[in-house]
């Protein structure tokens, strides 16, 4: 009996030892897997290291749009421009640029266009300009500061702007006279007669909406030979000189003492180098094609029509409008 109790002893031993065996086994290929584990986890660490360097050494890029065509029109990198070194003189430096989006530059027109006012042709019926179009230069500046930390997309920000009046209501813009001036001239002198003529047809019918500008200059368009143009006097830094287009002045300062009498806001005015007889000291508004420029803004709250009438020797321009605005519209005090 007391062998067999040492023999189950010295089986129950052994088991004992053979499971502790199994056990050090399973621990040891246990460490061995994560000995493997571990000496792969440095590489996939590195891996994802590089991948995150990689990422943050990618240039950020910025494009600009074109919101017409939405073609990209530029690109660039803001950190070439100073972008996270200083603020303000990095959105000086965008700017820059804005501005010769928005104005143009001798080589390329820019995206700001003034209005082409409609007209009436000669059986009342409308004729369609352009409406104004700028470019919001302080919007796009913000839009491309915040685009800059993470690059993207940017469409430049147009403000487009129709005629204020309604189409329906433009024939019976011409019901009542408002405002009216008229000037002299020599008759008998063909070149400035023939350019006083060419001027008041290019302003006569003209329609104003309401917060309508209207600027002589793009209204007339090019006073040269090429547009029919003849040579006349004209006034030039004090002097009397001939030259093509003399007597489109007079036209642009009778619209101005007829406009005058009205609640309009003025934009641009120049008087001449010297005293024209034709309208008192002080009143001319002296005008030449990408020059000085003769510009006003509708301000008195109601559409209005202008008429240019020449006859033998006199040039008169009447402000008109409808008979429902004729007690509202606003006059000048």
């Amino acid at each position: 009996m007391e062998k067999m109790a040492k023999f189950t002893w010295a089986i129950s031993l052994l088991l004992v030892g053979s499971l502790i065996g199994l056990s050090g086994c399973s621990d040891q290929t246990t460490k061995e897997q994560q000995v493997k584990a571990s000496e792969l986890h440095p590489k996939k660490a590195e891996k994802k290291e590089r991948a995150k360097k990689k990422e943050e050494e990618k240039p950020v890029i910025v494009n600009i749009i074109d919101p017409n065509t939405k073609d990209v029109m530029k690109t660039f990198t803001p950190k070439d421009f100073g972008y996270g070194i200083d603020a303000e003189k990095y959105k000086a430096e965008i700017g820059k640029w804005a501005k010769e989006l928005a104005r143009g530059t001798k080589e390329s027109p820019g995206y700001d266009k003034r209005m082409i006012l409609d007209k009436l042709d000669a059986n009342d019926q409308v004729v369609k300009g352009t409406p104004q179009t700028i470019l919001d230069e302080a919007e796009l500046i913000e839009n491309v500061f915040q685009a800059s930390e993470k690059g993207g997309n940017v469409e430049i920000p147009l403000y487009v702007t129709a005629s204020g009046y309604n189409p329906e209501e433009a024939a019976s813009l011409g019901e009542v006279i408002v405002a009216s001036f008229t000037t002299y001239f020599n008759g008998s002198v063909a070149g400035r007669t023939k350019n006083i003529a060419l001027s008041a047809e290019a302003i006569n019918n003209v329609i104003l909406g309401n917060q309508d500008s209207f600027s002589f200059n793009t209204t007339v368009g090019p006073s040269d030979a090429e547009h029919g143009y003849q040579p006349a006097p004209e006034a030039v830094e004090g002097k009397l000189v001939e030259g093509i287009g003399g007597g489109i002045c007079q036209t642009s300062s009778t619209l101005y003492n007829a406009i005058d009498q009205l609640a309009v806001g003025y934009i641009e005015k120049h008087n001449h180098s010297l005293h024209v007889g034709y309208v008192p000291t002080g009143r001319d508004a002296t005008v030449s094609y990408g020059g000085p420029d003769f510009r006003f803004k509708n301000t008195t709250g109601v559409p209005v029509l202008l008429k240019a009438i020449v006859k033998k020797g006199s040039l008169t321009v009447e402000v008109r409008t409808s008979k429902t605005y004729q007690s509202v519209i606003k006059k000048r005090g």
